[in-house]
């Protein structure tokens, strides 16, 4: 199961979920379409009943450099901001 945010996600016989990050060349930071991909495979993980286990792992040299600094300055209002980290919360 991969997405179009650079999120791959697997599943193995055991039910062992992973979960991979994967834009490295930005250092797989947490876009808006990354945290939406991320939210939507684990309710498909919740929704799994013989999920057992979630690994979140990451490709390149970073796990995750964070929020994408580039798309907050593009949207510098304050209800933005608390969207945006109440998302992750």
């Amino acid at each position: 199961m991969n997405t179009d945010a650079g999120l791959l996600h697997t599943r193995d016989d055991r039910g062992v979920h992973s979960l991979t990050l994967n834009t490295p060349r930005s250092f797989n930071v947490l876009s808006e379409a990354m945290l939406i991909a991320l939210q939507a495979a684990i309710d498909a993980v919740a929704a799994d009943p013989k999920a057992r286990l979630v690994v979140i792992g990451a490709s390149g040299k970073a796990f995750c450099a964070g929020h994408d600094l580039k798309e907050m300055k593009a949207n510098p209002e304050l209800t933005y901001y608390q969207a945006l980290f109440a998302r992750c919360s």
